[in-house]
């Protein structure tokens, strides 16, 4: 694997390269030539966090994870451990999907997890039209993450969505 490490307002000594490189080193296990793949590696620092931001393109999917922690180095073990998760839960889904020699078995594994990916609940809801403020209202008083309006100001369906810098962000739908 090739890594690309950089530090934001953070200087990123030989030791923790040499620890990110050793750490994301083990996710080579999971592929047949690693040496084409590009990993990049952002660290940041924050008030007393420490983010670390690994992003691997892969050629079916993009593998991505961000930790924050008070120390550096169980921040890049915990993303390294949701990397691995992400490997295993997605290889075995293009496994499913691409491979057609194989016969159908379904074993107890597969089926649990077919079944947290259904969907377990559908609502539908009545929208009146408002503003983006009046959304940002109702949205706080439902004490949810993200909002579905019709959007007066856009005239159009719109996603309001609280971002993890706790700020708001908003989809348009045309």
């Amino acid at each position: 694997m090739k890594y690309t490490i950089r530090g934001d307002k953070l200087v990123v000594t030989k030791a923790i390269k040499e620890y990110i490189e050793e750490k994301l080193g083990r996710l080579n296990k999971y592929y047949s030539d690693a040496s084409n793949i590009d990993c990049k590696v952002l660290i940041r620092s924050k008030n007393n966090l420490q983010t670390i931001e690994v992003t691997i393109p892969l050629n079916k999917f993009i593998l991505r994870a961000e930790v924050s922690d008070k120390d550096l180095y169980a921040a890049i073990d915990l993303v390294v451990d949701k990397l691995e998760g992400q490997i295993r839960k997605n290889k075995t889904k293009l496994e499913k999907r691409y491979v057609e020699e194989i016969p159908e078995m379904v074993f107890d594994d597969d089926v649990e997890d077919e079944e947290d990916e259904k969907i377990v609940k559908r609502k539908d809801i009545d929208s009146k039209p408002m503003d983006e403020e009046e959304a940002i209202l109702q949205m706080n008083l439902l004490n949810h993450d993200f909002f579905v309006f019709k959007n007066v100001t856009e005239e159009c369906v719109s996603v309001l969505y609280r971002r993890k810098d706790g700020k708001f962000g908003i989809i348009n739908v045309k």
